[in-house]
């Protein structure tokens, strides 16, 4: 199974290009082996729907992994509790120790800015890492978390003391809505529906590092992208990829658990299930700041 996430991607597809977390055909002369990934006694590649197989030292089949140690619900429900926990008191801290008045608006963003730089270089290096590293994703979280603490502030003194409190309901909102609609099926996560969140998620972001340099060079607010109705616009779209994100990664936790991944694993997804949050908290952020303006 495979990610919109960084931190998820490593896993990709199967080695027969089958998506993970579905079985693939089997083989011709080879007896259907159903929804069971560790079913034995087929010809079929298992390593098509089981990436954690390990081969069998006598006979070289693979055998379902040993479910000592195995990545759980409660695991990743744990992980995340801790990485969301430091993100959120990185942001209380942030808030009332980086004040955002007119004498310390610079210092404060300045501060805000150099986080959320290292906090996306901690984020890089996790991802490229074969194994999740805890000091790593904690320390990527308390960073992210001053950078949020900073933003919120500036949000809440220059634009709506309650719009801060909006965009964390709704991220909630969010997030519960789409883990019901997951488990309902509403929602089905396929190779087409990851081919279109990638696609849709590249082309949102060129558009954004396209109006971030139009601004940087040209002044203003760049192509418009973020204020107004093209703001209002790109905003519900951002938040839209953030809830197929979410959609994405819980698949993967889902293919985590059924697999039998290690139980390290549930830091890799307490890691991109913060990342996405993070996304969609930012863009309803944005959003609401400008539907503020505009009343």
């Amino acid at each position: 199974m495979r990610s919109s996430n960084p931190v998820f991607s490593r896993r990709g597809f199967s080695r027969d290009n089958g998506y993970a977390g579905f079985n693939a055909a089997p083989q011709a002369g080879a007896p259907a082996t159903g929804a069971n990934p560790y079913a034995q006694g087929t010809a079929a590649n298992p390593y098509a729907t089981n990436p954690y197989a390990q081969p069998d030292a006598q006979y070289g089949a693979p055998q379902a992994p040993a479910r000592t140690g195995a990545m759980t619900i409660d695991d990743v429900v744990t992980r995340t509790a801790i990485t969301l926990g430091t993100v959120v008191l990185g942001a209380v801290l942030a808030w009332a120790l980086l004040p955002v008045d007119e004498a310390n608006l610079g210092k404060s963003y300045g501060i805000a800015i150099g986080a959320a730089l290292v906090a996306f270089v901690l984020s890089l290096v996790q991802s490229f890492k074969r194994r999740p590293v805890p000091a790593l994703i904690v320390s990527y979280a308390a960073f992210e978390g001053v950078f949020l603490g900073v933003i919120s502030s500036a949000v809440s003194t220059y634009i709506g003391p309650g719009v801060v409190m909006q965009a964390v309901m709704g991220t909630m909102c969010v997030f519960a809505g789409v883990l019901l609609a997951y488990k309902m099926r509403w929602i089905r996560v396929t190779r087409r529906f990851y081919g279109f969140v990638m696609a849709a998620a590249m082309g949102f972001m060129l558009l954004m590092v396209v109006n971030l340099l139009f601004a940087v060079f040209g002044g203003g607010d760049g192509l418009g992208f973020r204020s107004g109705g093209l703001g209002i616009l790109f905003g519900v779209i951002g938040i839209i990829l953030g809830a197929c994100f979410l959609a994405l990664d819980f698949k993967q936790v889902e293919d985590g658990i059924a697999y039998g991944a290690p139980r390290e694993e549930s830091w890799l997804a307490a890691f991109g299930l913060t990342m996405t949050l993070v996304w969609i908290y930012l863009e309803m952020l944005r959003l609401l700041s400008i539907l503020s303006g505009d009343d």
